[in-house]
């Protein structure tokens, strides 16, 4: 299956679509899931230690007979593991819990706890060859201060991002580095005022896909990294058939229309400490 890859700011290409495990309970959910989107073409899958499900995406990449250096997993560091030296214990746990050697992409998952301890370690983790690269996820409020505690800049930032919430001003905030943006609720968390504008339906009907695909194909010509979750194998199949064909330059122009700052997540930083700081995932 044909699949676009971008070069990140260290030089590693990553593979711009994959499969995301928010939500998919449990390994063995996850390794069946994981197996079939593999099966399919997919090669890169996004989780988390707070998904409570990396045994199953390394389970599934095991079994799945392909080579591990052509599989990208991205992983993502909980604020109770941040830390000088708590964080490396951290990332030597989640290799054993991913059962890999490596991981490709390692990101910090939220922007308060020691995130500049744990940059440190993971920043040592890239120079032992434990993480090829390394970013963040729903930086907002501390963006600016973690930029300016990071020596090196991160390769990704993974936020919400959807065509009501395009985010060009992070990214012309982070153009200067490379920083490349991945989008969680590509589709904006399923809001069917969305799915259903006019636009999608009228590109659905002229290129012969549906308003999801539409979407999607918008997320690839945006240059966004994207990984929608799906545990159906048709939708898998469905999500992943964007590349055989192109919007035009006209029609990007007028999705770009749709971008009003309608956003889905809304915690600001303080209720996003005092929400998820309660949380530790199991090892």
């Amino acid at each position: 299956m044909e699949q676009n890859y971008i070069t990140l700011n260290d030089g590693n290409k990553i593979p711009q679509f994959g499969l995301g495990v928010y939500m998919i309970r449990g390994d063995e959910e996850t390794e069946k899931a994981c197996l079939k989107a593999l099966e399919i073409g997919y090669r890169h899958i996004d989780t988390a230690h707070a998904y409570q499900n990396e045994r199953g995406v390394g389970s599934a990449v095991k079994k799945s007979g392909i080579p591990r250096k052509d599989i990208w997993i991205t992983s993502k560091l909980w604020p109770s593991e941040y830390g000088e030296g708590k964080t490396m214990k951290a990332i030597s746990k989640m290799l054993d819990r991913l059962d890999t050697p490596f991981i490709d992409l390692l990101l910090l998952h939220q922007q308060f706890g020691d995130y500049v301890g744990a940059w440190k370690d993971m920043e040592r983790a890239v120079a032992l060859g434990l993480v090829r690269s390394i970013g963040i996820s729903n930086f907002n409020e501390n963006l600016d201060d973690f930029l300016l505690h990071a020596e090196t800049k991160p390769s990704v930032i993974q936020v919400e991002c959807h065509p009501y919430f395009a985010q060009h001003d992070l990214k012309k905030k982070l153009e200067p580095y490379g920083t490349v943006v991945e989008s969680w609720y590509p589709l904006g968390h399923g809001d069917p005022s969305l799915l259903n504008e006019p636009i999608f339906v009228e590109l659905g009907k002229k290129y012969r896909k549906t308003p999801v695909q539409i979407i999607l194909r918008w997320h690839v010509q945006e240059g966004n990294i994207v990984f929608p979750k799906s545990t159906n194998p048709q939708h898998q199949k469905d999500n992943i058939d964007i590349f055989d064909f192109e919007l035009t330059d006209e029609e990007m122009a007028k999705i770009a229309k749709l971008d009003c700052g309608k956003r889905s997540f809304t915690l600001n930083l303080k209720e996003q400490e005092a929400h998820l700081s309660a949380f530790t995932p199991a090892d």
